[in-house]
């Protein structure tokens, strides 16, 4: 089955809405076309509106970074899901390392988030992965199976088959190390599996897996030649204009 590559930069904690639109000029007419290879840029809430008045007509598809599990209520400092689909935003990521580690985030709160996007008609790009630590322990496997379990856990598999999973290895997310191209298709090939066993080989075919973990121009064409990779989650190449068109250009 063919699926259609995605990559989508995610630009954590970086650009203030003027740097955003001075970004979006610089590549909206210099994309792929998106049967070809779905360019997406997931920013800051802060400045999603200017990113979305900018794309607007362009081919560059706008994810947030977050979002909470409700839509309304006393929930200071959260991001409605709601109010992210009425503003036009398409995807949205969760369970990235950085919000499990340093904002404690449980598999619980990421399910129950997968569950409020999909709710909504946004698409979950759900982040998994392990710690150098586990890895040299050799039970790499194991967590990220225990990670996809527990986080797709009460979906069906219609919502599994549209959702976007990331293969994020913590040891290399802004290390400058990066896995194997093996090493990643070694992993997303299990993930598949894991969704297989879950759900059915026909929603296993459809999953989109991207890997993250210091994707950058240099390691992009060997990364995608991998069957079971279908797309990049890039954080620091994702700033620059240059690096993020030579990223979802890479076809070329």
């Amino acid at each position: 089955m063919s699926r259609t590559p995605i990559i989508a930069g995610n630009w954590k904690l970086n650009m203030n809405p003027k740097e955003t639109v001075e970004f979006v000029n610089a590549v909206k007419d210099q994309l792929p076309d998106p049967s070809k290879v779905e360019s997406v840029i997931c920013a800051p809430a802060v400045d999603l509106d200017a990113l979305l008045k900018a794309a607007e007509g362009s081919n560059l598809h706008v994810g947030a970074e977050n979002c909470y599990w409700e839509n309304s209520g006393a929930f200071t400092g959260e991001t409605s899901p709601a109010v992210l689909k009425e503003m036009g935003v398409k995807y949205v990521i969760i369970g990235h390392s950085e919000r499990r580690d340093y904002f404690h985030e449980t598999d619980e709160d990421i399910n129950k988030k997968a569950k409020a996007i999909f709710a909504n008609g946004l698409t979950p790009i759900l982040c998994c992965g392990e710690s150098l630590e586990i890895r040299e322990a050799g039970k790499e496997k194991e967590w990220v199976v225990s990670q996809i379990k527990a986080d797709l856990e009460g979906l069906t598999s219609e919502q599994v088959s549209k959702l976007v999973i990331a293969y994020e290895p913590i040891w290399a997310i802004g290390t400058g190390k990066t896995a194997s191209s093996d090493q990643a298709e070694e992993m997303c090939k299990t993930i598949r599996e894991t969704v297989k066993d879950l759900y059915n080989e026909e929603t296993a075919e459809n999953v989109r897996i991207q890997y993250g973990g210091s994707v950058k121009p240099a390691n992009i064409k060997e990364l995608m030649a991998k069957p079971n990779i279908d797309g990049g989650l890039v954080g620091g190449a994702s700033l620059v204009p240059d690096s993020y068109l030579a990223l979802v250009n890479y076809q070329d």
